[in-house]
């Protein structure tokens, strides 16, 4: 256990005990800790969660065990913008309906939404960045603060909701929250974008380079986290990538509008996830080449002038220091360690550093050229009777 703070603040689980409104900690003196009060569930009560979805998490174990937690909890609303084929909406729409939730099914494949954004010129490919970013326009509109997860986490609880939302119930100036925890199963390290990809690249950068945003991108500890709460001011102020990078985007508008002093991240203890193979491009290879498209264009716009020649061997070297790390960390604890798995991770990894590209982000909601109203109306068919076909990624 450790209580280290990181130039961001870190809320860790020093004694075990769930943020329930009333089971936390002692405080000082006759102080009680604003996570002891009513406000943490006034805050639940004001906020809207999104979980998107794709066709394989319908009835999936783990994303049962999701929403039978959120079940425990009283949100403003639940929203999961649903990835799935049109054969396929009802079913899946009707078991996410089945559960005592305020839900919102948003089919983020329906003609209506196709055409909605073809007409305002933000067609483009599909993803989870576009999922979510039609879900967090009415979710903003609908509640005071939002918070993010996905449906894959095995060891889901209702309480990383509450400590997602403790720093922003504070009343004490943080706008976003971002969770953190380990992965470790079946003896091994996981979390491996993340550890052989994300942390060597911002520190190789971060040697040469002394803008903000690698010191706020470093302090992180577990920076592709999918978890994350914002006020709803922050949220709309959101710009998405339209597939994978999306927790890079959101932690590069974090800094420009939460900044270091409004940005916790929190401890959400051990996480059980699905796991992706390594090769190709549905695996962490492909995913690689868009987190480092994001992570890019981040830091490039807000200073950081990589040098591209150069770049991927001197990440290389950072990583090499790292697996020596990682290596003795995981026998210091009696795990196993494949270091030439790992290794051959890195070089896979060093052939996505090379110029982000165009900028295809979606733009935030404050800008968007429509109304959260028009997405609900064109994502749910079924309100109205039709249950239309369309495309779908």
């Amino acid at each position: 256990m450790e209580y280290v703070q990181e130039r961001i603040a870190t809320l860790h689980d020093l004694t075990g005990t769930s943020v329930d409104g009333g089971q936390t900690g002692t405080g000082v003196g006759d102080e009680r800790l604003p996570t002891e009060t009513d406000d943490l569930e006034r805050c639940v009560g004001e906020t809207a969660i999104v979980v998107p979805m794709t066709d394989r998490e319908c009835e999936s174990p783990a994303a049962e065990r999701v929403l039978s937690e959120l079940e425990a909890l009283a949100p403003a609303a639940v929203y999961v913008p649903v990835r799935a084929a049109p054969g396929r909406i009802e079913p899946f729409r009707e078991w996410l309906e089945s559960f005592s939730l305020p839900m919102c099914v948003l089919w983020c494949g329906a003609p209506g939404v196709d055409n909605l954004l073809a007409e305002a010129g933000l067609a483009g490919e599909y993803g989870k960045g576009r999922d979510v970013w039609l879900a967090l326009g009415p979710a903003a509109a609908a509640a005071e603060t939002v918070v993010v997860h996905d449906a894959d986490a095995r060891s889901y609880e209702a309480d990383h909701v509450r400590r997602l939302l403790a720093p922003l119930a504070m009343d004490a100036g943080f706008e976003f929250s971002k969770g953190y925890y380990a992965r470790v199963e079946r003896n091994r390290l996981f979390g491996r974008l993340f550890r052989l990809f994300y942390e060597p690249l911002v520190e190789t950068l971060a040697t040469v380079h002394d803008e903000p945003i690698l010191e706020y991108l470093s302090s992180f500890r577990y920076a592709l986290a999918g978890e994350f709460a914002a006020s709803a001011d922050l949220t709309r102020r959101l710009q998405a990538p339209r597939s994978w990078g999306l927790e890079v985007g959101t932690l590069g508008n974090a800094f420009d509008h939460a900044g270091f002093a409004g940005t916790a991240q929190v401890d959400l203890g051990r996480h059980v996830h699905d796991h992706r193979v390594v090769a190709g491009e549905t695996g962490l290879e492909g995913m690689s080449r868009t987190v480092a498209a994001e992570l890019l264009r981040v830091v490039e716009q807000r200073g950081v002038e990589p040098t591209y020649d150069s770049l991927p061997r001197r990440y290389l070297e950072t990583g090499e220091r790292l697996l020596a790390q990682y290596r003795a960390d995981a026998a210091f604890n009696g795990l196993e360690y494949d270091l030439e798995s790992e290794r051959g991770q890195l070089e896979r990894y060093a052939d996505s550093i090379s110029p982000p590209g165009p900028d295809r982000r979606l733009p935030p909601w404050t800008d968007a050229p429509f109304e959260p109203a028009d997405v609900l109306e064109a994502a749910r068919p079924w309100q109205d009777g039709r249950v239309e076909t369309g495309s779908v990624d």
